[in-house]
């Protein structure tokens, strides 16, 4: 990657940081930004930036970023979330996505022709996984019941890990053991079995590191800070080592990181807030998480979907509009039966479940393993990731406003009403 490239992207992340605050008023997400930018930067506008030129870069920043996302949020989830209030975000992961997964394929049979069976499971799979960075302001929109924001939150920050082991064993069944690819029991005993223990084993050294330093005064917070950041790095690597999935090797490390540090919520020298959240020693992880993300988007805009543009068919912005519609809405509503939530609720839940990082992550992947028909599967995906880019961040504010309004007037016509259930 060129100099000016690097000054282009230096210059959009600050840009965005001086009016970061305004933005969040208006219409326009970060994501949007970002991925405008990168239009503007790539070869559809300066050429600062190609694919071919810049394809180890891309691919570094895209699993860096998802890495660290995986594992903040899987930090960031506790038991209690998953099994109060009817447990909204079990619905949503258990039924929910594979759902799904089923119905996204279902669409891709009949939209795409000249995949095969695994192919399609592929597009459908990679397309599952929802996108925290892209619905944050649904998730943080206070005129939304805590019970809805903390379901989306969570189920955002465990289906893609949940979806991973799935994606890698469809991706071996297409590519069917051939050209040094693995088969699919050896994919799933590596990616799930193997790359688990790697990451529980990180997790848990990583944290019991951790908090016996902080009790006995051998390191500043500061460090505490970087030491965090090592245990998906190393988890990532580790995993890598056995050919095995770096994705679900960061995503367990913090499942277990997160709760060995929750339960020494009351040791001397702890960060863990006492209620039980997030430890504050991954602050600087989530923080540069974040700004990898926005990196992320940029490149996005700039080397990939700038040239997917070009060759997009009536076909791939169809399924790209039902995956987002359809695809989400119908086994949202079918996990949703039952739980006492009204449709106006459902509708929230289903609409908010952008697509993102993990999406471009598994399609990229599918392209670099030269699937049958790799080019079409990375063309829907990144038409379907952009297409909610824009969709999910230009409705957030809107939508987060007139479904507040709604369950303003439905509190006050019904206290009793479900939504109004404690989510913590």
């Amino acid at each position: 990657m060129n100099s000016w490239a690097v000054i282009a992207a230096g210059a959009v992340l600050a840009g965005y940081a001086a009016v970061s605050r305004k933005l969040s008023t208006t219409a326009v997400s970060g994501p949007m930004v970002f991925v405008a930018c990168g239009l503007a930067v790539g070869p559809l506008g300066l050429d600062l930036v190609d694919r071919a030129r810049d394809a180890e870069v891309t691919r570094a920043l895209l699993e860096s970023a998802l890495s660290l996302l995986l594992f903040c949020g899987a930090v960031a989830v506790r038991r209690r979330d998953l099994r109060r209030e009817r447990a909204l975000p079990v619905r949503l992961l258990a039924a929910g996505l594979p759902l799904t997964m089923a119905l996204g394929w279902l669409v891709a049979w009949a939209l795409l022709p000249g995949l095969g069976l695994w192919e399609l499971a592929v597009v459908a799979i990679a397309l599952a996984p929802t996108d925290a960075a892209l619905g944050q302001r649904a998730v943080s929109d206070r005129r939304v019941p805590a019970l809805v924001r903390h379901g989306l939150d969570v189920e955002s920050g465990l289906n893609d890990g949940v979806a991973l082991p799935f994606f890698l064993l469809a991706l071996a069944a297409a590519a069917g053991g051939e050209h040094g690819h693995q088969g699919p029991l050896a994919a799933f005993f590596l990616a799930l079995v193997a790359s688990s223990a790697i990451g529980l084993a990180a997790g848990l050294l990583g944290a019991r590191a951790l908090g016996a330093s902080a009790a006995r005064g051998w390191s500043t917070p500061g460090w505490r800070q970087i030491l965090v950041l090592t245990v998906p790095a190393t988890a990532y690597a580790l995993c890598a080592v056995v050919d095995g999935s770096g994705f679900i090797g960061a995503w367990t490390a913090g499942l277990a990181f997160g709760a060995v540090r929750r339960g020494t919520a009351r040791a001397p020298g702890s960060d863990v807030p006492r209620e039980g959240g997030a430890p504050s020693e991954i602050e600087f992880t989530d923080r540069l998480g974040e700004v990898l993300t926005a990196l992320a988007f940029l490149v996005f805009g700039a080397v990939i979907l700038g040239p997917t543009l070009e060759h997009a068919d009536w076909r791939t912005v169809l399924y790209a509009v039902l995956s987002l519609t359809v695809v989400r809405a119908v086994p949202v509503a079918l996990a949703l039966a039952g739980s006492g939530l009204r449709a106006p609720t459902t509708a929230y839940i289903g609409w908010f479940g952008p697509r993102g990082l993990a999406s471009l992550v598994f399609g990229l992947i599918a392209f670099e393993e030269g699937l049958p028909g790799a080019d079409l599967v990375s063309r829907v995906i990144v038409v379907t990731v952009a297409l909610s880019v824009c969709a999910h961040g230009a409705s957030a504010a809107f939508l987060g406003a007139r479904y507040g309004a709604w369950y303003a007037d439905a509190l006050r016509r019904d206290p009793g009403l479900r939504e109004n259930a404690p989510a913590r």
